[in-house]
């Protein structure tokens, strides 16, 4: 079970001094990977207890981390925005509570190396490891690095790179870790994804996901278009609509037209567990372009038309697809040219040659890192036994 970082429950040690601190979170795109990279370890013979996660009160760490068997603390507060407000003020105060707590924490427990993976808390635990000569790894997501991240780096032994080029120093390309049912999705057959999906076999599926909030500008273009394609018989639509815009799917906007029994199959869905399910089951997918999707569309060689975030931080997005996109993998679309017509213009020439998807899908693959999980954690078990 976690505990929370207050005082009541700082003085509470872990039953086992940790090998490693995982820190950061705040959001799934920084926990998962340290979530897969601490399996890997588990799977080196580290146990569960000795790798000890902080995260903060608000992200999903909270709950994830325990359901996984590690266990965690959690830090008070939450990240700064990037403007002057008096919000951040409340913040400053709780990221100072966070670094005290962090540097108690670090020298009362000693671990061999800390991994930083972004957010709030990596950076107290990664100023704490510093200031204390622990070794540290930090591990970014995204081509451009985050300003969490390009803080605490110039403290770090190395750095994990998901994408070639990201600006930290001592980088080392190790690609992004990725959950295993994505790895697993790789080697099954289409034919078997569709089956356990209810698809058809013989038509070409599109799969539409956005994350688990989804994306209003996808989700209405994709609507959008039903109509057009609605005699398509050789297309099937499979579109994750994401928690925020399935409570308005009664809104004309996101409701689709009537659709002939023997024409386009589209089913619309809230949210997928089965994610790894759908890309293997896929020959193309509309998507952002977050450092997770970007990997796991590469591990599973998906052709896909990518839409980066706007708002993304230092437009991260279109940074992780260039390296899709240059190769061949991947077409880009930014949110403010994505519209119906839009779409259709750049979906019905692979539906009507489905043979172009084909070195799509093999330049997407070149792109994928694995063994990304063994690579990051190669660098946290050098750093641990002082080799850089």
């Amino acid at each position: 079970m976690g505990v929370s970082g207050t005082d009541d429950h700082e003085a509470k040690r872990p039953a086992e001094r940790p090998t490693f601190v995982i820190a950061g979170g705040g959001t799934a795109g920084h926990l998962i990977p340290g979530l897969v990279v601490a399996d890997e370890l588990v799977r080196r013979g580290h146990r569960r207890s000795t790798v000890l996660f902080v995260g903060a009160e608000r992200g999903p760490e909270a709950t994830l981390v325990p359901e996984r068997g590690f266990p965690v603390r959690l830090l008070p507060g939450r990240g700064i925005q990037r403007s002057l407000t008096a919000e951040n003020l409340a913040a400053g105060w709780g990221l100072a509570r966070a670094a005290g707590q962090a540097l108690r924490l670090l020298r009362r427990e000693r671990p061999q190396a800390v991994l930083a993976l972004g957010g709030f808390a990596s950076v107290a635990c990664a100023a704490s490891a510093a200031l204390l000569g622990i070794p540290l790894v930090v591990a970014d997501q995204n081509a451009l690095a985050g300003s969490a991240n390009r803080l605490v780096a110039r403290f770090a032994t190395s750095c994990a790179a998901a994408f070639e080029g990201v600006d930290l120093p001592r980088a080392v390309l190790t690609g992004n870790p990725v959950r295993p049912e994505i790895i697993a999705a790789a080697s099954l057959s289409k034919a078997e994804a569709r089956a356990r999906l209810g698809l058809p076999a013989d038509r070409t599926v599109l799969a539409v996901f956005s994350g688990s909030l989804g994306s209003q500008r996808i989700n209405t273009a994709v609507v959008g278009a039903l109509g057009r394609l609605a005699g398509r018989g050789d297309l099937a639509i499979y579109h994750v609509f994401g928690r925020r815009d399935w409570a308005l799917r009664d809104q004309p906007r996101f409701r689709p037209p009537p659709l002939p029994a023997d024409g386009l199959s589209y089913r619309a869905v809230e949210y997928s567990d089965e994610i790894g399910d759908l890309l293997a089951a896929a020959d193309l997918g509309l998507t952002r372009a977050g450092g997770s999707t970007v990997a796991e569309l590469a591990i599973v060689g998906l052709p896909s038309i990518l839409v980066p975030l706007p708002i993304a931080t230092r437009d991260h997005q279109r940074a992780n697809a260039a390296g899709l996109v240059e190769a061949g993998g991947a077409a880009l679309v930014t949110d403010s040219d994505l519209s119906s017509d839009r779409l259709l213009a750049e979906l019905l020439p692979l539906i009507d040659e489905p043979e172009r998807l084909l070195p799509m899908a093999a330049a997407a693959r070149s792109q994928g890192h694995p063994d990304a999980a063994a690579r990051v954690a190669d660098l946290l078990e050098a750093a641990a036994k002082g080799r850089t």
